[in-house]
């Protein structure tokens, strides 16, 4: 299949990567020249911006950082809607703001695209190994038809409904994750400043109740001082901005979330915004005047 993959960073070089070994031809673009070299030296074809992307293509994949640099790839100047020919197929596998899902896929199908947003989790690891959740909105029969290409990249793609649907799953994941993530930093603090090695607590715990998927990926890298970023603080910060709008625009109160953002925001203040989000440890570090290590 001949695919357009716009948005080569942390998560989209990977995951254009997979589809290169997967035997696709694969058009890329990104304004970092070096990714796009990078793509290039494993078979990838390079283009000078969305538009010629997706004059050459069937469809066309953004994985870009927030709603505003999607509408641009997607609806800007030299952007995929002026080289789209009809019937181009749009798959947004960006974290954003579910309404602006609706919006761009409205303004697109103006332009004869149609649309589905694809949020991913995971993080770069994930990414790396083709093993990413995807949770994606928009019509069932797109859904279907591009079923395999998408689980060349994942472990796995699950339909959750219309256009949106998709972001509205990842905007819950995120919510998830974060909370979690700030459980096992509140325990292990607490038990760092009890007394008890904290990698004992943990190896006691994991196989229990409040063991999860999070608490071994964080819990390893938190006790082992390695906050080099999967997932960076800044992003999660984007993504639960954009769950904090959304449910506000629906009414839904979301009280575990703003304190997380609170939390967040304050880590961005001290400077961690870069490391990855297992550094929430060190918000609960600072208030309670300890490390956790074992």
């Amino acid at each position: 299949m001949k695919v357009g993959f716009i948005g080569l960073g942390i998560m989209g070089r990977p995951m254009a990567k997979n589809l290169v070994k997967a035997g696709h031809d694969v058009v890329v673009f990104d304004f970092n020249k070096e990714a796009v070299e990078d793509l290039v030296s494993c078979g990838a074809t390079s283009a000078a911006n969305g538009k010629e992307v997706a004059s050459q293509v069937e469809v066309v994949i953004t994985m870009v950082p927030n709603s505003p640099h999607v509408r641009s790839a997607v609806l800007g100047k030299d952007g995929v809607a002026e080289g789209a020919k009809p019937g181009l197929v749009l798959i947004d596998m960006s974290s954003i703001d579910p309404t602006e899902s609706k919006a761009i896929g409205a303004e697109a199908a103006k332009f004869g695209i149609e649309m589905l947003d694809a949020p991913v989790s995971g993080g770069e690891p994930k990414a790396i190994d083709g093993t990413l959740s995807v949770m994606v909105g928009g019509k069932k029969e797109l859904f279907d038809k591009y079923y395999d290409m998408l689980m060349v990249m994942a472990g796995s793609v699950v339909y959750v409904g219309e256009l949106g649907s998709g972001n509205v799953a990842k905007l819950a994941n995120q919510i998830v994750v974060a909370v979690n993530i700030a459980a096992v930093s509140e325990a292990l603090t607490f038990a760092k400043k009890a007394g008890t090695d904290p990698e004992l607590v943990y190896q006691a715990i994991r196989g229990g109740l409040a063991g999860s998927t999070v608490m071994d990926a964080k819990a390893p890298m938190i006790l082992a001082r390695n906050f080099k970023p999967g997932f960076r603080i800044e992003l999660h910060i984007k993504d639960l901005n954009n769950a904090l709008n959304a449910a506000h625009a629906i009414s839904s109160p979301v009280p575990l979330t703003g304190q997380l953002m609170e939390i967040m925001q304050g880590l961005k203040a001290d400077g961690y915004e870069k490391e990855d989000h297992s550094s929430i440890v060190k918000y609960y570090e600072k208030i309670a005047n300890t490390t956790v290590e074992s």
